[in-house]
């Protein structure tokens, strides 16, 4: 069977992991992190988009050991080992807004001020990109790496049920259903993540961290999907001063579309990836090439993203559906029991029950080529290993499972009657949780002129605020029209 990675091309490292599992939405995620952290002896390494030391960790099933908040829980760490160090790095243009978020100002200076609490802002990317990685690494053993950031807005059970208290993160506004996913390692690649992270702090302009030593931190009670299997570490970085473009993730995400031979299932933030769009239509031009399918949000974060986001998506769809002659192609989005929209923030694909991929990349253009990503992806044809493939499916009808309010016996069975991932989820389909069809919308003239022009997802530097001033004068000029057109 051909091999998918290539570390000349496709991806920096693969390596072995005694264990790996994929965890599904932030309370499953911080259970396990925070189990993690407590058995660190020597360093905990946290890269970030964003983070919140008053976010509160909490969990519905176990029971929570030391402070709920994960700032005073970092505090608790050190205090309680005199030997740990900690470092934090994160965007520094995000930080700005968090600067005023209640208490987080005096937390952040009396950090600066701890011996081995390191707080570091990654200003290391060209003007408009972002520190996007999500990787945390305990002791160069075991590491996590996927979609979840520790800020506000994240935590959520997989029920995502309509009304849930613990939900309300510092500011006391529910964001709302979130689903999100990640991936544990633990092992040699966890030891590569150790030295990617490490390299990260250093690029940033942090000091020298101290040593660690492998220990076993892998988290009590966090079964293991996988064992001693390969997996591929896989970055986008930009070109930034005297450090090249590297563009892994995307070489791999058209090298998946294009190696499957019977489904894809993706979950993504966004849908506006030319790159991957092109590479979907070549498949879908095939006589009898593989289903495809998406679960998106029902729309993107933000004031101009919906505009940018939800317009590229809207034209990149309705030009995949104008050349799906054979039906293989749909985008869901997911609702909860009442009927409210569950936000995607997961970044995952599986092809086949072959290959599983979760990191923080988007299927849009800043992912592929303008911030900083990494992502991991786990290939059972490399062992042509039965249990590794069926893990695999079941890791993909678990995930069907929850979107749909069903079991996950029951989507296996159907499946397996259907050979089918489109039918299967129009036969479980409920009143309650469910998938529903995405719709095409109506496109302003604003929306399509920012979808067209890539304004807020470049794919390069030098995409990306050309002729900003000019664009955002004929974009107020749009804005002022259509206002005038509404009642």
């Amino acid at each position: 069977m051909k091999k998918i990675f290539d570390e000349s091309r496709n991806c920096w490292k693969i390596d072995k992991a005694a264990k790996a599992s994929v965890i599904i939405d932030a309370e499953n995620y911080f259970r396990y992190l925070r189990r993690a952290m407590a058995k660190a002896k020597h360093r905990i390494i946290l890269l970030g988009w964003d983070f919140d030391a008053r976010v509160e960790m909490h969990d519905t099933e176990q029971k929570i050991v030391g402070p709920l908040e994960i700032g005073k829980y970092v505090d608790w760490l050190v205090k309680k080992n005199p030997d740990l160090h900690i470092y934090i790095l994160r965007w520094d243009t995000g930080a700005i807004k968090t600067l005023f978020r209640g208490r987080t100002l005096l937390t952040l200076i009396r950090w600066r001020l701890h011996p081995r609490i390191h707080l570091k802002l990654d200003g290391r990317h060209p003007v408009g990109a972002a520190q996007h990685q999500k990787v945390v690494v305990v002791d160069e053993d075991t590491a996590f790496c996927g979609g979840i950031d520790i800020t506000d807005d994240r935590w959520d059970t997989r029920s995502h049920d309509e009304e849930q208290p613990y939900r309300s993160p510092p500011n006391d506004k529910d964001g709302g259903p979130w689903h999100d996913a990640a991936m544990a390692v633990q092992g040699p690649v966890a030891k590569h993540l150790s030295e990617f992270a490490v390299a990260r702090w250093a690029v940033a302009g942090g000091t020298k961290m101290v040593d660690a030593k492998t220990n076993d931190c892998w988290p009590d009670q966090l079964k293991a999907d996988f064992e001693n299997v390969d997996v591929a570490i896989a970055r986008t970085q930009p070109e930034c001063d005297d450090r090249p473009a590297v563009s892994e993730i995307e070489k791999l995400y058209v090298d998946l579309i294009a190696s499957a031979k019977h489904h894809i299932y993706a979950e993504s933030q966004y849908f506006a990836s030319r790159t991957i769009a092109i590479a979907i239509a070549k498949r879908l031009k095939e006589t009898d090439g593989p289903e495809i399918v998406i679960v998106n949000p029902v729309t993107a974060e933000g004031w101009l993203e919906p505009a940018v986001m939800d317009s590229k998506r809207a034209r990149l769809i309705q030009a995949l559906i104008d050349i799906d002659h054979q039906n293989r192609f749909r985008v869901f989005h997911a609702l909860n029991g009442a009927g409210s929209p569950i936000y995607i923030h997961a970044k995952l694909m599986i092809i086949d029950d072959r290959i599983i991929r979760v990191g923080s990349s988007n299927m849009n253009n800043r992912s592929l080529g303008f911030d900083t990503e990494c992502d991991l992806a786990l290939d059972a044809g490399e062992f042509e290993n039965d249990q590794v493939r069926e893990q695999i499916a079941t890791v993909r009808n678990d995930l069907l499972a929850e979107h749909l309010g069903t079991t996950v016996d029951r989507i296996a069975e159907v499946f397996e009657e259907t050979g089918s991932l489109i039918e299967t989820i129009q036969l479980c389909r409920s009143s309650g949780t469910t998938l529903r069809d995405y719709q095409l919308p109506d496109l302003s003239d604003v929306e399509t002129f920012l979808a067209e022009n890539d304004i807020l997802d470049p794919h390069s530097a030098d995409d990306n605020f050309a002729a900003l001033s000019r664009k955002s004068s004929r974009i107020s000029q749009m804005i002022k029209r259509v206002k005038s057109r509404r009642p």
